[in-house]
């Protein structure tokens, strides 16, 4: 499995940026994320890297999961069609200054396990964002 970062850049506080995150390399038919659980994590400079949002496997919705720091200002979505995942973030902060990572797994997750990073077996490359003050 390979995931596509990008959507990352330089924005003002109070302004928005969507993520999107390309997984592709499943050669199974149906969609890819029928069968994995992405979620979006981000690391700051001197920081450990946290989960920020994921969005659970399955052909339904998908059940979704936000950091409190993020809840009410961020929303993940998903196209299955195009094995794509999007991290619509709006009223950023600079605190919200990292590079941020989408990741696969292919496990059940829960409330409890969906921000640990050890729980996912696939990476992106990163998109860094970048709030101003």
């Amino acid at each position: 499995v390979q995931l596509q970062a990008s959507g990352g850049g330089l924005v003002q506080a109070g302004g928005s940026l969507r993520l999107s995150c390309v997984v592709s390399g499943s050669t199974a038919s149906g969609s890819t994320l029928d069968r994995l659980t992405v979620g979006w994590f981000r690391q700051a400079p001197g920081k450990e890297r946290e989960g920020v949002s994921c969005i659970t496997r399955g052909d339904g919705g998908g059940r979704t999961y936000y950091a409190g720091s993020v809840k009410g200002r961020f929303t993940i979505s998903r196209d299955r069609a195009k094995n794509t995942v999007y991290l619509q973030m709006n009223s950023l902060k600079p605190e919200d200054t990292a590079v941020y990572y989408c990741a696969t797994s292919s496990v059940s997750v829960i409330a409890s396990s969906w921000s640990t990073p050890s729980y996912y077996g696939s990476w992106g490359q990163g998109t860094l964002v970048t709030v101003s003050s």
